[in-house]
């Protein structure tokens, strides 16, 4: 006797992984049309990006999340704003680094507050400058670690109009058009900027290369 043919039923996707599959302008369409997991779905994707860039600028973890939170705020709050023609990873950039320099300009009106060198571990996610490799000898791994720290604090000691282009330059990956729009600079001032802080922190970071 012939075997039935088993015929198999599509998979069945919920609507939470179609939206994870979806671009950033999409979802933020389908938040405005009334789907809040929509927004979910951006606050996952671009949280740890945004923190990372953040403490980059201020130095202090915990006030990142500060502000990676109230970016997600204002973010909510605006997003009818939000010009869907543009990146909208452009558009959360320019907040969040708008709130980070807000916080370095309170920091510097109060007497009692120093700047913060950075001290603690970068994340890796969408970084250009990588750090480990299982490759390495741990005393080559030791070296490298040694080189970041002295990094961090020589980029934590750059201005910070240098400060943020170099941070979304070489960290971030970000094209100069990108940062153009994050900083609200023009392309020339971006090039002009980004040259300063290199030689700024060639000149912080070479005593400390052999």
């Amino acid at each position: 006797m012939a075997r039935a043919l088993q015929i198999q039923k599509p998979a069945v996707r919920t609507r939470s992984q179609e939206l994870a599959e979806l671009e950033d302008a999409r979802l933020a369409a389908e938040f405005l049309a009334g789907e809040a997991r929509a927004f979910t779905v951006l606050a996952d994707r671009y949280h740890a990006r945004l923190l990372n860039f953040i403490y980059r600028m201020i130095g202090d973890r915990d006030r990142a999340e500060d502000l990676v939170q109230e970016t997600f705020v204002r973010v909510y709050r605006h997003l009818h704003r939000y010009d869907q023609n543009r990146k909208f990873s452009t558009w959360a950039y320019t907040i969040a680094g708008n709130l980070a320099k807000n916080e370095l300009r309170n920091r510097s009106r109060n007497p009692m507050v120093l700047f913060q060198t950075i001290k603690k571990n970068w994340e890796a996610d969408h970084r250009p400058l990588e750090w480990e490799d299982n490759r390495y000898r741990p005393d080559d791994l030791y070296r490298k670690r040694d080189l970041r720290e002295k990094v961090e604090v020589a980029v934590a000691q750059l201005p910070e109009h240098h400060r943020v282009v170099f941070v979304l330059r070489e960290l971030e990956g970000k094209t100069y058009e990108e940062i153009s729009d994050i900083t609200g600079v023009n392309l020339g001032t971006v090039k002009s900027r980004l040259n300063r802080a290199r030689n700024a922190f060639a000149e912080l970071i070479a005593p400390h290369i052999e």
